[in-house]
């Protein structure tokens, strides 16, 4: 680094701009790597993931005790044998439908005609029959012809003059005819040597992958990879499985519809239903045609595709959860965009390798902190936190998503639970920026403004009731605001009817609920209002500010219930100075002080000791648990009213006295 400080300052702006230029380098290198390494990688990439294919054959052995060697020799002979098997049957079943094909001409051609007749006042799909059929005259050879009449060399039969080339060698026509063989042996013998030495030295490949990850945590480093590799293993042995069975079961249905070649076409859509999306819809495309070529009708056609329309989605939406859960893992774009790579940098088999390969980079990224942000490109995690995605719309003058997002949350829980575990905590993140002094005015209002909006207008949704049943006394009965379902808690599911009140607790708005500043503090006590007034317990809310300035609340008779709301950080003996002038205006008043932030459980009583508090909560939950159990009515005299349970603030708790 320089010492001229001018010099040092550039430096320092233009490390953003020679890292990003840093970065495009190093993946167009790797891209280029990859496009004209493809004969070495592409062999390479699948012993691996034959690898974790075969992994638990392997282990299987290995527990009768066999040898390494023995078993990886006979897990990677069988599994071998087993492609090379399926390979010749692909080549003599192709072999046969090519050979078959010239026969099916006739009917394809009178087909052709009654879809032009059927489709002769269509003129668009009339003209794409009529390229159709021009095409298939093209690739047909053309016959020979007759020898026209006239000497050679006459305008009638003028000669025509070829330029070949001089005949090749013996070594040149070897090499043209094993050259096309030679390839595809080579890259299975390479295919082959690596998943044999994958196998053998797995354990010392996985101790390299750990230092390469970093070894200053052991434990958790080797609990990672030892998981991804199970991870990975699992589910490619679950997709292999799943799609070798729906390519039985297609071959069996063609079989039984009549098409001809049905096993070529279930091998066929076993392979190809590895490309994601797609794979099952062009396996399709053959034993269409074919169905079309061999039946004069179109009932084979027709049975043929409701086979595939049938079957993929039983695969892709009921078997494929059940194997390895609703998902690969992977964000939809991230198929689409890694499909579309692989297939431009190693072509088809790339398409084929496409999801497996990403599903690798993900786990990687999942596990291993320097990889974090192929997690975040690729998976189908979400980027951000609800609460960080609630404050980003506030941030961004947008309540309609947060709403939407509420509204979807209602449908299984409690409000007050998403106003904890969401929105409370996205007010959190604001006042971080409050205190930081990045939130102007302006934007302070603009997010005030949002808040107030998504919360007036999830708090008209209409309260569920369902009846619980009847109370002890009189014949007043509980209804449940909300199905208490999950991790909500009971007095999610509790509203008070006016029977169940205390006689205190019966005025017109027996709850005063007071912001301390700003227009956060602000939106914390409408929540905290309106979650006590679908709950039976009518409420008002007043700012501090306001109670300073000599304003007084709208119904000053009948309050029960003060609660102070509290978002920023404020002094304890200012809170305790007003917890002290609501006893003074309301003698006999219960105070309820609400600080929306988690502390440590060993402090509350101390905390609510210290601010004079009957009751101190860092949650709605908890708010709401008070204040029903101070409401509730005593049916006898000399009953008192149950202690507060002192609970945990983070499940949204509370500590009375």
């Amino acid at each position: 680094m320089s010492d001229d400080p001018i010099t040092a300052r550039l430096l320092r702006q233009a490390m953003p701009v020679f890292t990003t230029l840093a970065s495009c380098l190093l993946v167009i290198t790797i891209a280029a790597a990859l496009y004209f390494g493809r004969d070495i990688f592409v062999p390479v990439t699948l012993a691996i993931l034959l690898s974790f294919v075969l992994v638990p054959g392997v282990r299987l052995l290995r527990r009768l005790r066999l040898p390494r060697a023995v078993a990886v020799l006979l897990v990677v002979v069988t599994a071998f044998g087993a492609l090379l098997g399926v390979s010749l049957l692909i080549a003599n079943e192709a072999a046969q439908l090519a050979s078959d094909l010239p026969r099916y001409q006739v009917t394809m051609r009178e087909k052709i005609g009654s879809l032009k007749e059927a489709t002769a006042g269509s003129g668009t799909l009339s003209r794409m029959i009529d390229m159709v059929q021009d095409l298939g005259t093209e690739l047909q050879p053309d016959l020979k012809e007759s020898a026209p009449q006239g000497a050679a060399g006459s305008v009638a039969h003028p000669l025509h003059v070829q330029i070949a080339a001089a005949k090749a060698g013996l070594l040149g026509t070897l090499g043209t005819l094993v050259e096309p063989i030679l390839h595809p042996l080579a890259t299975t013998g390479l295919i082959l040597i690596f998943t044999i030495f994958i196998l053998l030295q797995r354990e010392d490949l996985r101790n390299r992958a750990i230092r390469l990850a970093g070894s200053g945590d052991l434990r958790r480093t080797t609990a990672a990879i030892d998981d991804a590799a199970s991870r990975l293993s699992r589910f490619f042995l679950a997709q292999l499985v799943l799609n070798i069975a729906f390519g039985i079961v297609i071959g069996t249905g063609l079989w039984w519809i009549g098409v001809p070649n049905p096993i070529l076409f279930g091998v066929l859509a076993t392979i190809l239903r590895f490309v994601p999306y797609v794979g099952a819809a062009i396996s399709a495309l053959l034993p269409l045609v074919v169905a079309a070529a061999v039946d004069p009708g179109w009932t084979m056609v027709i049975a043929t595709a409701a086979l595939f329309l049938v079957v993929e989605p039983v695969a892709g939406h009921a078997i494929e959860p059940l194997l390895y859960g609703h998902s690969t893992g992977l964000s939809p774009i991230a198929v689409i965009l890694s499909a579309t790579i692989w297939a431009f940098l190693w072509g088809p088999i790339g398409l084929v390798l496409a999801t497996p390969i990403t599903v690798c980079l993900v786990v990687l990224g999942r596990h291993i902190e320097r990889l974090w942000f192929l997690d975040v490109i690729l998976g189908d995690q979400p980027a951000l936190s609800p609460p960080e995605i609630f404050y980003q719309r506030m941030l961004a003058g947008d309540p309609a998503e947060a709403i939407d997002q509420g509204e979807l949350f209602l449908k299984a829980r409690a409000l007050v639970t998403y106003y904890d575990e969401v929105v409370l905590a996205g007010l959190l993140l604001a006042q971080e920026d409050l205190a930081r002094g990045t939130l102007d005015r302006e934007r302070q209002d603009e997010v005030g403004t949002a808040l107030r909006t998504v919360v007036a207008r999830l708090g008209i949704k209409p309260v569920r009731r369902a009846k619980a049943g009847r109370a002890k006394a009189g014949n007043t009965e509980t209804y449940a605001a909300v199905a208490a379902v999950g991790p909500d808690r009971q007095v999610a599911a509790i509203v008070r009817t006016q029977a169940e009140l205390a006689l205190n607790w019966r005025g017109p708005c027996p709850v005063l609920c007071v912001s301390s500043r700003g227009p956060f503090d602000e939106a914390a006590t409408l929540m905290l209002s309106q979650i006590l007034g679908q709950h039976g317990l009518a409420s008002q809310v007043i700012s501090m500010a306001a109670l300073r300035k000599g304003e007084r609340p709208a119904a000053t008779d009948g309050i029960a219930l003060v609660c102070f709301s509290y978002l920023e950080p404020v002094s304890l003996s200012q809170i305790r100075l007003n917890v002290r002038q609501a006893r003074q205006a309301v003698p006999g008043v219960k105070v309820l002080v609400g600080f929306w932030r988690e502390r440590d459980p060993s402090t509350l009583d101390r905390l609510r000791r210290t601010v004079s508090a009957d009751v101190l909560v860092t949650s709605l939950n908890g708010a709401l648990d008070a204040a029903l159990t101070f409401s509730k009515r005593v049916d006898a005299p000399s009953a008192q009213a149950p202690e507060m349970p002192r609970l945990a603030p983070a499940t949204g708790r509370s500590v009375a006295a």
